[in-house]
This record gives structure tokens, C-alpha cells and sequence, in this order.
């Protein structure tokens, strides 16, 4: 399991990466360039997401796709973020989520 972001200063400087826009999230990722292997994800989900437990839900979504994909198809040196979509993130199929997330690394990497 890659580590969590927790400073906002980590985020931000994710927001200044690569983006990819998916169905279900939007995905911004940068290259931390400091040598080492490991790799950092962190999510977000604003208010327009719905409320809290909705926020929450959708949360846990993004870490568990997070959790399935990033170990085996993020990049070493990375940070990640996931930010959650109105509706899309809660109702959208697990497997595409899934698949979203596939395509989007491909598209940062490329």
C-alpha cells in the first residue's frame, strides 16, 4: 500500500503536476524527483461532492482503487492524488473506477 499524503503543502505541489480527467475522479500526479521508491497518494473531496457521508463514501472508494492499482501500475517517486466527483465517484461501478484510474496513469506517464 503506497503511504498517505497528509501535508497540504504536498497536495499543492501535486496540483501543480500532471493531471488526467476520468469519468469518475480527476487524477493529478508529479514526480517528486528526491530518489526514492516510494510511492504517496492522498484524496479530496470537496463540499460539491454532497455531505459528509457521501464525502466519506466516496473516499473510501478512491482508496480502495487506490490500494488495488497503485502498488502494481503507479510509478516509483510519485505523488498521487485523487479528487472525488460530484455523483460520479459514489455511483459510478467499481470496475470502471477500476479501469479510470488505469487509464488516467497511462495518460499522466505518457
Amino acid at each position: 500500500m503506497p503511504t498517505t499524503l497528509r501535508k497540504r503543502s504536498d497536495f499543492l505541489r501535486a496540483a501543480k503536476g500532471k493531471r488526467a480527467a476520468a469519468t469518475g475522479f480527476l487524477l493529478q500526479a508529479r514526480d517528486r524527483a528526491d530518489g526514492t521508491t516510494v510511492i504517496r497518494v492522498g484524496f479530496t473531496c470537496s463540499k460539491k461532492v454532497g455531505n459528509a457521508v457521501a464525502r466519506n463514501r466516496a473516499k473510501r472508494r478512491l482508496r480502495e482503487i487506490a490500494r488495488a492499482i497503485l502498488p502494481t501500475e503507479g510509478k516509483p517517486g510519485f505523488d498521487y492524488v485523487l479528487v472525488g466527483r460530484y455523483e460520479k465517484t459514489v455511483e459510478r461501478e467499481f470496475s470502471k473506477l477500476l479501469d479510470d484510474l488505469r487509464r488516467a496513469l497511462n495518460t499522466v506517464h505518457s
